[in-house]
């Protein structure tokens, strides 16, 4: 359903403000007002969150431990626990629908919220915008910034432009006013190789973009990114916010304390990757027609490789036994070209579990029986009820444990 252009600013995007360092700071006050970033403290690890403090030195997530040292030595780590920040997510979210019914997850620690059939219970929408903050921080103590828009595209850069703990309104009739100056790398999709390509036509910021000829546009990023970018440059977004989240892809991965060159080892994780993706493929009651690898060198270099499966699965050992073929695929011989710094199993292209029909002959019908037993007594005792025999032995330390599971 695509919603009429709005005459008011009632999509609210809100962030919350450096989510896991700002859980963590629940627990330890003491650190508030210094440079914190939520990481394993190695020099292999990557920096969750940070602080607006340890921003101001150049330090943001993603960055490796060992250069946000460098460049704010004063830098306090915090070691992140997932868990935590799952639980303050659902209470933040939780919140947000006592406002609106209308909530879209975009992620742990943002939404898109609906709030045009709110107005007459809570006032305008940027009245709801500080309740909600107010809300929010006065019950977790968890600061956030909300953008206001009559799109969800302008609504997300707003609230960029609102952090930390602010709040921007942009009047849908003010739209153009508030996209046309900003650079082209602000908008959804351009990255740096498409921003290069576009500078070089001299487009250089949203305004740009929006008056080059749609023909040419085409000419530059290809058709369908053309008539999106085009699209978004004019402040033309009709998306309305979903309520019901659709599931792109689901996997694990997971990055080694130190680099693994032994086969064995690997594909060992690579079972355990497997068997999560696969877990949470069953949990949500989905099939995957497509499994990826992904694989880090200790050069940093990433290379993945897919394979689309001749009907769709979420059956363990399918799963895993098609992340270990293209997985051999790298090290020809048995032998790992060179040592593994991450590693990680994705299942992709995803369907309804049973919404396509099975061939008459099944060869996963035996792994689905044993998945269901398992399942089964997972459900009873938990995660750590049942698992392979494979994996009872012992495993090398990881760092960053980079799950993608939908912590809402």
């Amino acid at each position: 359903m695509r919603h009429e252009a709005r005459q008011t600013a009632s999509i609210l995007h809100v962030d919350m403000d450096a989510f896991f360092v700002s859980v963590e700071l629940l627990d330890r006050p003491e650190l508030r007002g210094l440079p914190v970033a939520a990481a394993h403290d190695t020099s292999r690890s990557v920096i969750s969150s940070a602080s607006y403090e340890a921003r101001r030195f150049g330090v943001r997530s993603a960055m490796p431990v060992a250069r946000a040292r460098q460049l704010c030595p004063q830098i306090v780590f915090v070691t992140p626990v997932f868990e935590k920040y799952r639980v303050a997510s659902k209470r933040v979210m939780s919140i947000f629908r006592e406002f609106t019914p209308l909530v879209e997850p975009l992620s742990i620690d943002e939404a898109f919220l609906d709030v045009a059939g709110s107005v007459g219970l809570f006032g305008e929408p940027i009245e709801i915008a500080r309740q909600i903050k107010e809300r929010v921080f006065a019950e977790t103590g968890l600061p956030l910034s909300v953008g206001l828009a009559g799109s969800k595209f302008v609504a997300k850069l707003a609230s960029q432009r609102a952090k930390p703990e602010g709040i921007l309104e942009i009047p849908p009739a003010r739209t153009l006013e508030f996209l046309h100056p900003l650079p082209i790398k602000a908008m959804w999709g351009v990255g740096a190789a498409t921003e290069r390509a576009l500078k070089t036509r001299a487009i250089h910021s949203v305004g740009d973009l929006a008056r080059e000829p749609l023909a040419s546009l085409r000419q530059i990023v290809g058709n369908a990114s053309a008539e999106r970018l085009h699209e978004l440059a004019n402040g033309r977004d009709a998306r309305d916010v979903e309520t019901t989240r659709v599931e792109k892809s689901i996997g694990h991965e997971e990055t080694f304390a130190v680099d693994v060159a032994d086969v064995e080892e690997l594909e060992r994780e690579l079972l355990r990757l497997a068997t999560k993706t696969s877990e949470r493929l069953r949990d949500a009651q989905l099939e995957a027609r497509t499994i990826a690898i992904k694989v880090r060198w200790d050069t940093f270099e990433t290379v993945t490789r897919s394979r689309t499966l001749q009907e769709p699965t979420n059956a363990t050992q399918r799963v895993y036994r098609t992340a270990r073929e293209l997985f051999a695929g790298l090290s020809p011989g048995g032998r790992v070209s060179r040592p593994v710094r991450l590693i990680g199993v994705r299942a992709e292209q995803l369907v309804p579990a049973g919404s396509e029909s099975q061939a008459l002959w099944d060869d996963d019908e035996q792994w689905r029986a044993l998945d269901s037993a398992v399942d089964e007594v997972r459900g009873r005792f938990g995660a750590a009820g049942l698992t392979s025999a494979r994996l009872l032995g012992g495993r090398g330390e990881v760092v960053d444990h980079r799950s993608l599971q939908d912590p809402g």
